[in-house]
């Protein structure tokens, strides 16, 4: 997420507290929520702190989106990276899930 900061730096400083602060604490919150949810060694805490991750990717990429509809960015070849990010989130979350009905077995 350390490329969320690299771009922003380019945005208007009109966008300081408002767009740019905002991709910012998005992307903070996806590894932060992660290490949280495995912190917790649960697993249904950490699905449901990892669900809250991938909401934070979404967040990302449509905050992206935003700032390239808006000029602040080139469009960057960050779908990819992302859509992986998601899938990978996605998948971490499905295992989390599956080994709560194996913890209660």
């Amino acid at each position: 997420m350390k490329s969320v900061y690299e771009v922003s730096r380019s945005w208007p400083r009109h966008e300081t507290y408002g767009l740019t602060a905002q991709a910012q604490r998005a992307a903070v919150s996806v590894p932060a929520n992660i290490a949280e949810g495995v912190g917790r060694r649960s697993h249904a805490d950490t699905a449901r702190l990892v669900q809250i991750a991938l909401g934070s990717l979404y967040e990302v990429d449509t905050l992206l989106e935003v700032a390239v509809e808006l000029g602040y960015a080139v469009p960057p070849d960050r779908h990819a990276s992302l859509a992986e990010l998601i899938r990978k989130t996605s998948a971490f979350i499905d295992y989390q899930r599956r080994a709560v009905g194996h913890e209660r077995h």
